[in-house]
């Protein structure tokens, strides 16, 4: 686990500290929509279950009570939301196979909606204390290891992850050396660094929303390309999307953007289907 962490620290921003270098606090996120899309209410009521699962008090699960494999989703800063157990609740049935969606934030709770976006120089800073405290990604990645690794004790034969925003961050770097996943998925990713592309040890499939940059998504398909497992990877660019449509930010009453989430939980379904058969 150590050897794991210190590579993961090697691809987290720093700040430099005479002699040596040293983790930071502050989340460098140049993504406008991740920084600035609010969340939106919806009315789903969700089919799964909150229950205990390895290190976590709290686990939202679903779909058949037990299944060969098992899918873990790492929710974006909002923490439990309809729409994203509304995607959890479409790929269980789908594929019948059980999704856990851990509350990584526990014993602290998400970041406030009603402090989002952020408008007052405290409530910025309050979010990035957020970043680096609550949502520090290299405990959040632990988290994530140690989670699957959970998974692998209790019998799942093959394991996938996928990850919205911040939780793409934290599932695109767990899916380097030593992962204890098979496949893993990032949409609408904060944060997008070809680096992470290139530590990658299984198969990933990355949907970007206009919001992300495009220049470092194709620098990534190119790296992935040249990847031993290159035929099983899979990427869509929902260039008529913003940040944040397939999770807590999806607003389903508009039908462009409904749409857009089946269509992206569709392409999820196929590509775990592909890669944990």
């Amino acid at each position: 686990m150590l050897v794991r962490l210190r590579g993961v620290l090697n691809h987290l921003p720093r700040t430099r500290v005479p002699g040596r270098a040293a983790m930071s606090t502050t989340i460098h996120n140049t993504n406008q929509g991740c920084c600035n899309n609010p969340a939106v209410q919806s009315d789903y009521q969700p089919k799964g279950t909150i229950k205990p699962f390895g290190d976590f008090k709290r686990v939202y699960i679903t779909g058949p009570p037990t299944s060969d494999n098992a899918i873990v989703c790492v929710y974006d800063i909002f923490g439990f939301f309809p729409q994203t157990q509304k995607g959890a609740d479409m790929l269980a049935d789908a594929l019948r196979t059980t999704i856990y969606m851990p509350d990584f934030f526990e014993p602290d709770h998400p970041f406030p909606i009603e402090k989002f976006p952020p408008k007052t120089p405290e409530e910025k800073q309050e979010l990035q204390n957020f970043f680096g405290t609550v949502a520090s990604p290299p405990k959040n990645i632990e988290k994530l290891v140690s989670f699957g690794q959970a998974l692998k004790s209790a019998g799942a034969q093959k394991l996938g992850v996928y990850g919205f925003c911040w939780g793409g961050k934290v599932t695109v770097i767990s899916a380097g050396a030593n992962t204890p996943f098979n496949a893993a998925s990032i949409v609408h990713p904060a944060m997008l660094s070809v680096d992470d592309a290139e530590n990658l040890t299984i198969p990933l499939s990355i949907y970007i929303s206009s919001d992300e940059p495009l220049d470092e998504y194709n620098k990534i398909l190119d790296v992935l390309s040249k990847k031993p497992f290159h035929a099983k990877n899979d990427h869509k660019n929902y260039s008529n999307m913003f940040h944040g449509w397939a999770a807590a930010r999806a607003d389903l009453k508009d039908e462009e953007n409904r749409e857009a989430f089946d269509d992206v939980y569709g392409k999820l379904t196929e590509y775990f289907k592909k890669n944990l058969s």
